[in-house]
């Protein structure tokens, strides 16, 4: 069965923002490669500005964030659905609900609607109460004016049907193992093999920075500590100050080169995993799938990726015996080479592709039969 599929919320693809446009970059390449014809709405200040990207048709929407900032993403949102209106589109796959939901109720009626129901953004502490309200309210939006849903986490899913009663489909995000060519990606002074601490995250209070740090900051370890991450925002340079007597401490600002950020991972001793909002994060499936020895923050959205293949902490007292205490012995090279097969056997990007292709012939044969899946 070949469908027309069209994926809404991101800002287009190749992937230059985040987590949704990478999802979106290999899982319209995937199903185009099975036989698809796939579209992309892409935001007009994407820098891709041609119309085909291996096979995906790229359809450009005019995005006045620029200038009106996060309000432009609304009236982005709104305009990508207008012009599905004016297509004949199977099924339309929206990634994410913040600022497409409120124009629910203008979703094209002819196409099957499944939305990434994405993390419990609501729960993000960076945000005031009133946006925290918002999200609410633009996540009951979400679950109203779709059909079907697909949660990237089991806690999400299970979070679902216990507040709205709805079977969404469990597809996780993906990951790629490390390559031998990635591990040679940094130079030897960079390498030091096993001789650094690492955490990759947004400077944001969920992340869980500050505990991690102060953990640190407390221990006797000789060890430095390195930190990816732009520190520009409001929360980056307070942490950036509150830690900067620290010399142990090295702020490496934001790397975007995937395959270098991979060999850092790689090469780390201990790497740090603070996110404690949201669904299956990419930056854990990567730094699984780089073959990094993982500390993560004690949720039970890390818990249902990592099992007992981590260590885990809630407190700097916690971080401070981590880094003290754990070693790199066989439990340790174990817990590794279990999170690789996780990510070869539960997270690679063709059991994605497979999920998502999957769901999205069975929501439109239930959509156009008038059955509900169960």
């Amino acid at each position: 069965m070949k469908l027309r599929i069209a994926i809404l919320g991101t800002r287009g693809i190749p992937n230059h923002y985040g987590g949704f446009e990478h999802i979106s970059e290999y899982v319209s390449t995937g199903l185009v490669r099975r036989g698809h014809e796939v579209s992309v709405y892409n935001s007009h200040n994407h820098p891709y500005k041609d119309d085909n990207w291996n096979g995906v048709s790229i359809i450009h929407c005019y995005d006045p964030e620029y200038f009106l900032g996060p309000a432009g993403q609304f009236v982005y949102d709104l305009n990508c659905i207008r012009d599905a209106r004016k297509r004949n589109f199977d099924v339309i796959i929206v990634m994410g609900y913040t600022s497409s939901s409120v124009w629910g109720s203008m979703y094209p009626k002819n196409s099957a609607i499944i939305t990434n129901m994405d993390g419990l953004e609501w729960k993000r502490s960076k945000y005031s109460k009133p946006v925290q309200n918002f999200l609410k309210y633009a996540e009951r939006l979400a679950v109203k004016y779709s059909q079907y849903y697909v949660s990237d986490s089991m806690v999400i899913k299970q979070y679902l049907a216990r507040k709205y009663a709805v079977n969404s489909r469990y597809i996780p995000y993906g990951a790629d193992t490390i390559t031998p060519a990635e591990r040679e990606q940094i130079t030897p002074h960079e390498a030091r093999k096993e001789d650094y601490f690492l955490l990759m995250a947004r400077m944001e209070p969920e992340n869980n920075i500050e505990t991690i740090l102060e953990g640190y900051n407390q221990s006797n370890s000789e060890k430095p500590f390195q930190v990816l991450g732009s520190t520009d925002n409001r929360f980056g340079k307070y942490i950036a100050h509150k830690f900067k007597n620290d010399s142990r401490i090295e702020f490496k600002g934001s790397i975007y080169d995937t395959a270098k950020v991979r060999a850092l991972q790689n090469n780390s001793y201990l790497y740090f995993h603070g996110h404690s909002v949201g669904g299956t994060n990419p930056s854990l499936l990567e730094a699984m799938a780089s073959e990094a020895l993982i500390a993560a923050h004690n949720n039970p959205f890390n818990q249902a990726v990592l099992s007992k293949d981590a260590y885990y902490f809630s407190s700097p007292a916690e971080v401070k015996e981590l880094v003290e205490t754990v070693q790199r012995r066989d439990t340790e090279k174990l817990m590794v080479s279990n999170n690789v097969q996780k990510i070869k056997n539960l997270f690679s990007w063709e059991s994605v592709v497979d999920g998502y292709e999957q769901y999205a012939m069975e929501c439109y044969l239930d959509f156009n039969n008038g059955k509900i899946i169960s």
